[in-house]
C-alpha cells in the first residue's frame, strides 16, 4: 500500500489534507489523475486532487459533519491503493462554515449565522512583498472588512507595471523594462516575449495564495477569488480552451476545500478579447461539476451585465454603469434577477485621474448606506496617489482614506436587523430611503417592528412619523459619518424627531415589545 501522510483529526469545515507520493515521469500536471471518495453517515463526496511538485500529490476535503469519515483514493498517480479514516471534531469558535445565499436576497453561514458582506477590492495584494502583505493584513485587522476580492493571476494595468512575486506557471516573463504608461495597453492585447509552459503550474505560487486564503479565514474574512481577468501582459488571458480548463480544474482542486472561498469568475468579463459567452458557460459547468461544496459564484462586468439569471450564478457582482447612480438601482436589480446584489465596484475613494477612482470618502459611505438600505451589499475600493504608486485597490498596504473607518458602524446596525436582511420599503418617501426587514413570510409585521431611514445628502431639521395609535417605538438618531447613536426616546402615536440639519443622518425605529 502507498505510504501517505494526513492528520488523525480535522475540525468541521476545516481542511483535511492527504499528501501522497506518486509518479513523476512526463508531466505530472497532465499525465496522471488523483481523486478520493470521502464518506460519512450523513454525506459522501468525490473530490479531485492535484500535483504539488517534488513527487507529492495532494487531496483536500472540507467535512460538513462531526464524527468518523472514511476515504478511498484512486487514480493513475500510483499503482497502489490508499484508504483510511479520520475524526472530525466540532468547528472552532468563529468558523461558521461556508457562506450561502439565504432568503433569496441575502447571505448566511452554513450554521445559520447571518452574513452581511462589507467587502473591499485589492486585486493583487497577495503578490506583493512580504512586508507589504503584512501591512495589508494589519489594515484588514483594523477594519470591518469581512470579504476581499483579489486575483490569482498578476495584473498589468496603470499603476501595476511591476512584476509579481511569482508566476502561476513555470517559465519566464517578457522584459518589463520596455513598459511605459503610454505603451502598456499594446502589451495587453499582444503579449510577446513570454516563455511560460501553460501545462506546468508553479506550485509555490498557488501555495502562497492558499496560505493567504487560510489566514483570511482565520480572521473571519471571505476570499472572493477572481479566477480570470483581462489586464494581462503574460498571455494568461489568451490561453486556449484546453489550457483554460486545465487551470480551472487545478484551482478548484487546490482552493475549494477552504470554507471562506467564493468564485468570482472574472473581473470585467466583457473586456476579454478572446472569450465568448460559450467559454464562460463552459467554465461554469466545470465549477458546478468539480466543486463539491457549492461555493458562491459570480461574474463581474465592466459595461454590459452578464445574464445574472443564469442558474449557476448565485449572486450579482456589479460594477456601476452610471457616473452618479449605482446604489440607487439596487432594489431594481434585486427584482430583475431575484438574487443577492453585491455592488463590488461602486467607484473608488481616491484622487487619481480616472473617474472611477476619485470619489470622496463621504460619497463612498453614502453609497454604502444607500445600497445597504435598498437590500444590497456595497463594496469598497481605494485609489489614493502616493509617491511609491502603492494603491490599496491593487497592492493593499495601508488604508489612506476615511470611509473604511466608518463601515463597522454600518455593520453593527445591519446586525441588528430582525430577520435575514433589509429591503426598500414601499413606504419610502421621495427624499429618503426607508428599509424594513426582508421577511417574505410576514412583511407587514416586520415593517411594523423595525424601520431604518436614511437621508443621504439631504439635511432635514426634523421628521414626523405616525404608524398607529397604540404601539410604542424606541427611536435612535444615527450620525453615519461621526458614528454616533443618540437615544431619542420612546414615542407613541404621531411624533416628531428633531435632527441636526446636516447630511448623512439616519433614524432607527424599533417597536417596543
Amino acid at each position: 500500500m502507498t505510504s501517505y501522510s494526513c492528520p488523525e483529526a480535522c475540525e468541521k469545515w476545516g481542511v483535511f489534507e492527504l499528501a501522497l507520493p506518486g509518479k513523476t515521469a512526463g508531466n505530472p500536471f497532465t499525465d496522471y489523475t488523483v481523486s478520493a471518495v470521502f464518506s460519512h453517515k450523513c454525506e459522501a463526496k468525490t473530490v479531485d486532487g492535484f500535483y504539488d511538485g517534488e513527487g507529492i500529490y495532494r487531496v483536500r476535503f472540507m467535512p460538513s459533519f462531526t464524527g468518523t469519515y472514511r476515504f478511498t483514493v484512486s487514480g493513475s498517480f500510483s499503482d497502489e491503493p490508499v484508504s483510511g479514516e479520520f475524526t472530525v471534531t466540532k468547528a472552532r469558535e468563529g468558523n461558521h462554515g461556508p457562506v450561502r445565499v439565504a432568503n433569496r436576497y441575502h447571505f448566511a453561514y452554513e450554521d445559520g449565522t447571518p452574513f452581511y458582506p462589507i467587502g473591499t477590492t485589492c486585486y493583487v495584494w497577495e503578490l506583493q512583498t512580504d512586508e507589504l502583505i503584512e501591512e495589508t493584513f494589519a489594515s484588514l485587522a483594523e477594519s470591518a472588512f469581512n470579504k476581499i476580492r483579489f486575483c490569482i493571476f498578476p495584473k498589468h494595468y496603470v499603476y501595476n507595471l511591476g512584476e509579481p512575486r511569482s508566476y502561476p506557471y513555470e517559465g519566464t516573463p517578457m522584459d518589463s523594462s520596455v513598459l511605459t504608461t503610454e505603451n502598456f495597453q499594446q502589451y495587453t492585447l499582444h503579449p510577446e516575449g513570454n516563455n511560460f509552459d501553460l501545462t506546468r503550474f508553479n506550485p509555490a505560487h498557488f501555495r502562497h495564495i492558499e496560505n493567504c486564503i487560510r489566514r483570511l479565514g482565520e480572521m473571519g474574512i471571505e476570499a472572493d477569488i477572481i479566477v480570470m481577468h483581462p489586464y494581462d501582459r503574460w498571455g494568461f488571458s489568451h490561453m486556449t480552451p484546453e489550457q483554460d480548463d486545465l487551470y480551472w480544474k487545478y484551482v478548484i482542486a487546490r482552493f475549494s476545500a477552504f470554507h471562506n472561498v467564493w468564485w468570482a469568475f472574472a473581473n470585467e468579463y466583457d473586456l476579454f478579447p478572446d472569450k465568448t459567452t460559450a467559454d464562460w458557460e463552459r467554465y461554469a459547468k466545470i465549477v458546478c461539476e468539480k466543486d463539491p461544496y457549492n461555493h458562491l459564484r459570480s461574474i463581474h462586468n465592466c459595461m454590459p451585465f452578464y445574464d445574472h439569471t443564469r442558474p449557476w450564478i448565485t449572486h450579482c457582482s456589479i460594477q456601476r454603469q452610471d457616473i452618479y447612480k449605482t446604489a440607487e438601482y439596487t432594489n431594481e436589480w434585486r427584482e430583475r434577477y431575484g438574487k443577492p446584489v453585491v455592488l463590488d465596484e461602486i467607484a473608488y475613494e481616491g484622487n487619481i485621474q480616472h473617474g472611477w477612482g476619485n470619489i470622496s470618502g463621504e460619497e463612498m459611505l453614502r453609497r454604502f448606506w444607500e445600497g445597504a438600505l435598498r437590500g444590497g451589499y456595497p463594496g469598497h475600493g481605494e485609489t489614493y496617489l502616493s509617491d511609491d504608486d502603492i494603491l490599496w485597490w491593487s497592492h493593499g498596504g495601508k488604508l489612506k482614506g476615511e470611509s473604511w473607518k466608518r463601515f463597522g458602524f454600518l455593520l453593527d446596525i445591519l446586525k441588528e436587523t430582525p430577520g435575514p436582511g433589509l429591503k426598500l420599503s414601499a413606504g419610502s418617501g421621495w427624499d429618503e430611503v426607508c428599509a424594513v426587514p426582508d421577511d417574505m413570510l410576514d412583511e407587514m409585521t416586520g415593517s411594523k417592528n423595525y424601520r431604518l431611514y436614511y437621508y443621504s445628502f439631504m439635511r432635514p431639521s426634523w421628521r414626523e412619523f405616525f404608524f398607529d395609535e397604540d404601539s410604542r417605538y424606541q427611536v435612535y438618531i444615527l450620525d453615519t459619518w461621526n458614528m454616533t447613536r443618540t437615544d431619542a426616546g420612546i414615542h407613541q402615536g404621531k411624533f416628531r424627531i428633531t435632527l441636526p440639519g446636516k447630511p448623512y443622518m439616519a433614524i432607527q425605529i424599533k417597536k417596543v415589545q
